[in-house]
């Protein structure tokens, strides 16, 4: 599994935005990493952003 699809999985199995660190902790994957797949999947309009630095999946 990629990591920009191991990210939009953990935002979907949340109940809440989460912040690129708890998504990070959650995934175990690195936050530069989660960082990196938050832009592209952005980019891609999977996620979208309630308030600055929260995501959540579309």
């Amino acid at each position: 599994m990629e990591t920009k699809d191991k990210v939009l999985q953990t935002l979907k199995n949340s109940d809440k935005p989460l912040k690129g660190g708890e998504i990070s902790e959650i995934s175990g994957i690195e936050k530069k990493e989660v960082d990196k797949a938050i832009k592209k999947l952005k980019t891609e309009g999977l996620l979208e952003s309630p308030k600055r630095c929260y995501y959540t999946a579309k």
